[in-house]
């Protein structure tokens, strides 16, 4: 195109010369035809027949429907269901009760459940009915995303100064993560986008040798999480995978803060930085510390990071007064009294945003 006005704007001022050799100023008639060169060319693109302009068009994704609100009133109130169950030990009779309650309520919020039974040997070579439940939500999509919490209490209080043979509430070690899951779950049949949703509640968490809990001891670390050990194995769907896995554990005391945990940053820290980054956006950078700390040395994540290399994360509690656990941690303290829904709404509203905006 460059070439071309060159071509003619010569050709016009040599003829100019010609005519008119002692004007500096080209004629009116060269002009013109100076400026309708300009106008054919620049509507010509580049001269050439074979190629046509095509106006950009700049394509955009659909906007995702908003995120619902999380309810921690309701979450609060699902906690509260659990513990008056009674202590959710496997093998007694509010282990059971519960466990209807909680099939019920995940069939109720439109999700098909499936129950898996079993039996397991705990640290003491005694045997433990085991009862995993998963509620899937649009089972019928490929891809997934996991969440996961264990809904069996400690059957003794080994942390306690008292009556340390007897079963805790498990207010917040373990019905913390099942009652936000739950009210998670109110929801999920309504996400028409993205990926489907499985919800495993995972059975004799907490039965682990009291020596060494959830430490490092070789000799016991094993005795811990055997139902999502069992689940692994035995997954419902053969060959399940999922894009990622969130585990919640501890996670609805009061003032609690959760820091990113080390093994989860071992295994997934492309998903601890975009569950974090998502807290932060909502407003709960004070809760989701960006900081590494090492003190799990097992919770359901770590099979189901070995074994299914789903990536997983464990979401909680690290109090910096004990450089562990909350101290009502394994005693009789974990109770109601502990539970916030403040707590339960930071924790609830941050996982539900980062399920959602999945596509």
């Amino acid at each position: 195109m460059g070439k071309g006005i060159v071509i003619v704007g010569a050709g016009v001022r040599s003829r100019s010369r010609r005519r008119n050799a002692g004007s500096c100023q080209p004629p009116a008639a060269a002009i013109c035809l100076i400026l309708l060169a300009f106008g054919i060319l620049a509507g010509c693109g580049s001269g050439r027949p074979d190629q046509v302009d095509v106006p950009t068009v700049k394509v955009t994704e659909p906007a995702l429907p908003p995120t619902p609100l999380f309810d921690p009133d309701s979450a609060y109130a699902f906690v509260a269901a659990q513990v008056a169950f009674g202590p959710r030990v496997p093998g007694t009779k509010p282990h059971v009760d519960c466990g209807d309650w909680m099939v019920a309520r995940l069939k109720g919020s439109g999700a098909e459940v499936v129950e898996q039974t079993g039996s397991v040997t705990t640290f003491s070579g005694g045997r433990l009915p085991l009862r995993n439940i998963i509620g899937s939500f649009h089972p019928e999509r490929k891809e997934r995303i996991l969440l996961f919490a264990h809904w069996d209490t400690r059957p003794f209080a080994d942390k306690d100064d008292e009556r340390t043979n007897q079963p805790i509430d498990g207010a917040n070690d373990g019905g913390s993560g099942v009652g936000i899951l739950l009210e998670i779950a109110r929801h999920l049949a309504q996400k028409e986008h993205g990926p489907g949703v499985d919800i495993l509640f995972t059975d004799v968490e907490d039965h682990g040798q009291p020596s060494g809990a959830m430490g490092m001891d070789e000799h016991s670390i094993d005795t811990w999480c055997l139902g999502s050990q069992y689940w692994v194995k035995n997954p419902h769907v053969p060959n399940y995978k999922a894009r990622f896995g969130i585990l919640l554990d501890m996670v609805g005391a009061r003032d609690a803060k959760f820091y990113q945990e080390a093994l989860s940053m071992q295994y997934a820290p492309a998903i601890v930085r975009k569950v974090w980054k998502t807290a932060e956006a909502l407003g709960y950078g004070d809760r989701f510390v960006q900081e590494t700390k090492y003190f799990v040395g097992i919770d359901d994540h770590i099979p189901v990071n070995k074994t299914l290399r789903i990536p997983s994360i464990d979401l909680i509690e690290y109090d910096p007064a004990t450089q562990a656990f909350g101290p009502y941690w394994h005693t009789h303290d974990d109770n109601m009294e502990v539970i916030d829904p403040v707590t339960l709404k930071a924790v609830g509203q941050t996982v539900l945003e980062v399920v959602w905006k999945e596509n």
